[in-house]
């Protein structure tokens, strides 16, 4: 299997290195290895959605729960 480091993913992406990093971290991205100090990433591996809540959906969340 073909690897390719976070930067290069993150090129790929349009988002940052740091990005990638915490999304490797947080098991989002499916067949991701660490290596020492740099995370290997599968190559055509896709971008995770973004699940971090808006603001707008944050309060919408918080009223339906009250």
């Amino acid at each position: 299997m073909d690897y390719e480091s976070a930067e290069e993913a993150a090129r790929r992406w349009g988002v940052s290195a740091r990005w990638v990093q915490a999304l490797c971290h947080g098991r989002r991205i499916p067949g991701a290895q660490r290596l020492g100090r740099v995370w290997l990433i599968p190559r055509g591996a896709e971008k995770p959605g973004d699940q971090r809540l808006t603001p707008r959906r944050h309060r919408t969340h918080q009223r339906e729960k009250q």
